[in-house]
C-alpha cells in the first residue's frame, strides 16, 4: 500500500505506505517527517545506524534529520510522512504544540504507546485519509491537512501521558518543548545554555533541574547534539567542504569546528563522510 499526494506547484506532499523497506527513494527524502505505527508483531528501525525494535502499539516519530532504514520485519506497520511544505511544524505550532515534543533534533527517539481507545481513532484517521484519496478536487489539499493535523495532535496527547503531563500547558513541561524548540531554531547562532535560559526568562540550573526530572541529557549535550546532527546531514547529503559547513553552522574558526566534530564524533569531517557514503551504497 502506497497513496501520495503531492502539491507540484508548492512542492508539499504527504504520503501513508505500509512497505517503507522497499522504497530505498523515499526513506533518503531528508525533507520528511516521519510517524511509524507498528500495528502488530515487531519491526526494527534502525536510525540513525542504531537498531531499535519496536513492538506492536507502539508508534515512532522522527523528524526529518533522522536517517532511517528497515531492518527486521516480523510483524506490520503503517508510516505516514509529510514535509513542512505540506503542514510547516514551526508555523502551526500554537495549534498543536508538537515541536520540541514530537519532533526534537535527531538523537532523541520518541517512542510511545497506543491504548485500545486511541488505535480505534487512528483507524479511522486511515479510513478517512483512504476516503480523500479517491477524491481530486479543490478540497482534498485541505482536507488531508485536518486528518494530519488531528493525528499530531491524538499523538501528542499520548506523549504527555506517557510523561505523567494532563494539562495541554503544563508549565515545567511546556519549558522543557519549548527549549527543545528553541534549540532547533537558534542553534547556529547560540551555542550557550546561558542564552537559551534567557531566552526562556530562566535560570540555567532552572532548566537544568527541568530537564533532569524528565529524564533528558543536560542542556549543553541537547545543543551539540543538534548541532552535529546539522553537521552530518550536510556532511552527508551535500557536497560541501567542511570550511563552509563550518561557517553555516556559526564557528569562525574552521579548526574549532573540526575539533568539535571530533569529539562529539570520534571521526574527522572527512572519516565521517567516506563512511556515510559507504553506507548509502549498501
Amino acid at each position: 500500500m502506497k497513496y501520495v499526494y503531492e502539491n507540484a506547484k508548492i512542492k508539499s506532499k504527504i504520503i501513508l505506505c505500509d512497505s517503507l523497506e522497499k522504497d530505498v527513494e523515499l526513506l533518503r527524502d531528508k525533507t520528511l517527517y516521519k510517524f511509524i505505527w507498528i500495528t502488530e508483531g515487531d519491526v526494527e528501525l534502525l536510525i540513525n545506524y542504531e537498531p531499535f525494535t519496536f513492538h506492536g502499539g507502539e508508534i515512532v516519530s522522527l523528524s526529518y534529520l533522522h536517517s532511517v532504514r528497515l531492518g527486521k520485519i516480523n510483524g506490520r506497520y503503517r508510516a505516514m510522512l509529510f514535509n513542512n511544505r505540506f503542514y510547516h511544524i514551526i508555523d502551526h505550532d500554537s495549534e498543536v504544540l508538537c515541536n520540541g515534543l514530537l519532533f526534537n533534533g535527531s538523537q532523541n527517539v520518541i517512542s510511545f504507546h497506543v491504548n485500545e481507545e486511541d488505535t480505534i481513532k487512528l483507524n479511522q484517521l486511515v479510513d478517512v485519509f483512504l476516503e480523500e484519496m479517491s477524491f481530486h478536487d479543490s478540497m482534498q489539499d485541505e482536507m488531508l491537512r485536518i486528518i494530519l493535523k488531528r493525528t499530531i495532535i491524538l499523538c501528542c496527547r499520548l506523549v504527555r501521558g506517557k510523561h505523567g503531563v494532563y494539562s495541554r500547558r503544563c508549565a515545567r513541561f511546556e519549558i522543557m518543548r519549548k527549549f527543545y524548540a528553541l534549540v532547533d531554531e537558534n542553534f547556529r547562532e547560540k551555542k550557550q545554555v546561558q542564552e537559551y535560559a534567557d531566552m526562556l526568562n530562566k535560570s540555567s540550573k532552572t532548566l537544568a533541574n527541568i530537564l533532569s526530572y524528565y529524564h533528558r541529557p543536560p542542556a549543553i549535550k541537547v545543543i551539540h547534539t543538534r548541532i552535529i546532527a546539522e553537521a552530518e546531514r550536510l556532511l552527508y547529503y551535500t557536497s560541501k567542504s567542511s570550511k563552509e559547513i563550518s561557517l553555516m553552522l556559526g564557528f569562525e574558526e574552521h579548526a574549532l569546528f573540526s575539533r568539535f566534530f571530533k569529539n562529539m564524533t570520534g571521526m574527522t569531517t572527512s572519516e565521517f563522510r567516506k563512511q556515510a557514503r559507504q553506507l548509502m551504497r549498501v
